[in-house]
């Protein structure tokens, strides 16, 4: 892994921030074209990409996933990692259940009521991507916060491999979940399919859930058509470590995120050389001994960096500037340091807070904003599956004493027909 020192800090800054996500028009055109074909022909289009893009005969292998084979799925799950399964999803709810969005009036003079109403979305889709790899937790991810929100349905759409089978543990976490709306189907016209509604799968208000490019900008382009959680790119995480920083967690944890994809980005910034040196050594040391060696030389040699810089402030300017997806604190006070922290889609705070706690058990969700968005973008939340009326309630009394206020601003921006719809109710009293 190499380390970049101080005086190289423009050339990684550029390596680094020239990996946001830039869609190229082929993929917009590709994208815009699947899109089209699905929203026209619904279903037959599905089965067509299917076949395309995966080599599957939807018209064998029903789109929609049979309840008995979730059900399956499900019976024959290993009873030890059943329990894994039923604890990460226990965790999961508690912690988004305190964020629960409230519906409140409140009472003002003259009579006046003002508020919001809070209510749940009625049908999210959640993609769950199975590409290089399948990620039930991602689906608990997606699913548990909109149950915890009261969302009535939730509609799930995942590859299949060209026999038609499905990785058994996504579908027997949709079970246990309770979700029956489960469809053998990904990429961009899984997400067109849920956005446009087909024959088999119901349109949906929201669609949330990562994805490769081609789900990226499907999700992208649909915005409108339907609400989405993010446009997120591949994976990140930067580690800010001073000189009591453990090297082999420290590697460990870069390589957990290395292996997500070639194009995952992994990141220290130290102002320790001892500890630069030490981190790099034992990544190549652990690179050795895993299995997805070819993801992982691809992906650290082309976005993966140590980088030496003289304070722990430069190190936090860096982290901020970047607004890292996953931010690991392996220093030895990293609540101290919690307070400098402004961009970060989640934070690990200590030597033994590894990123997999989060991706799998801990309960804040691991769909995160990537890219640098973390400025301005947050981790997916209960809050995320609701949607917010706002009510204003006006009196006789509320209208004769702010009326002609109100009238006089409308007149201001030259609209007479809003001023007149003032005007009538106080010629009424």
């Amino acid at each position: 892994m190499n380390i970049y020192q101080k005086d190289q800090l423009t050339d990684f800054m550029h390596k680094f921030e020239s990996r946001r996500l830039e869609i190229s028009r082929d993929v917009e055109k590709a994208v815009a074209d699947i899109l089209q074909n699905v929203q026209q022909y619904g279903d037959r289009a599905l089965v067509e990409y299917a076949q395309r893009f995966d080599r599957v005969n939807l018209n064998v292998h029903p789109l929609r996933v049979p309840e008995e084979t979730l059900q399956q799925a499900h019976a024959q799950l290993d009873p030890e990692l059943l329990d894994v399964l039923r604890g990460s999803r226990d965790n999961i709810k508690r912690y988004h259940e305190k964020a629960i969005p409230q519906s409140w009036l409140t009472w003002e003079d003259d009579g006046v009521v003002l508020g919001r109403r809070v209510q749940p979305l009625e049908r999210v889709g959640v993609y769950v991507p199975g590409g290089l790899a399948a990620y039930p937790s991602s689906l608990l991810m997606g699913a548990v916060p909109a149950q915890v929100a009261g969302v009535a349905q939730i509609c799930v759409t995942t590859p299949c491999n060209a026999e038609g089978k499905m990785n058994p543990l996504i579908l027997a976490a949709a079970w246990e979940l309770g979700i029956e709306n489960v469809y053998r189907v990904g990429g961009a016209h899984a997400v067109a399919g849920m956005a446009f509604g087909t024959d088999t799968i119901p349109r949906v208000d929201k669609i949330v859930g990562p994805g490769n490019i081609y789900v990226a900008t499907a999700k992208k382009m649909l915005y409108g058509q339907c609400g989405i959680d993010m446009v997120a790119g591949p994976s990140e995480v930067l580690i800010i470590a001073d000189e009591s920083a453990d090297p082999a967690f420290a590697a460990a944890d870069l390589l957990a995120q290395a292996e997500h994809d070639p194009l995952a980005s992994s990141i220290l910034v130290t102002p320790s050389s001892e500890v630069a040196k030490a981190v790099a050594i034992e990544t190549e040391q652990q690179l050795l001994k895993l299995d997805r060696v070819e993801i992982l030389n691809s992906s650290l040699a082309e976005y993966g960096g140590i980088l030496l810089l003289d304070s722990m402030q430069e190190c936090v300017e860096i982290s901020n500037r970047l607004a890292p997806e996953h931010l690991g604190l392996h220093v030895r006070d990293p609540w101290t340091l919690l307070g400098d922290i402004k961009n970060a889609g989640a934070i690990f705070l200590g030597h033994y807070s590894p990123e997999a706690v989060g991706d799998y058990w801990a309960g804040p969700n691991h769909v995160l904003p990537t890219n640098g968005s973390a400025r301005f973008f947050s981790p997916l939340r209960t809050e995320d599956f609701v949607k917010v009326s706002s009510l204003i309630s006006y009196t006789q009394t509320a209208m004769q004493k702010h009326g002609e206020k109100i009238r006089r601003f409308a007149e201001s921006e030259g609209l007479d027909a809003h001023a007149s719809a003032i005007e009538k109710r106080m010629d009424s009293l």
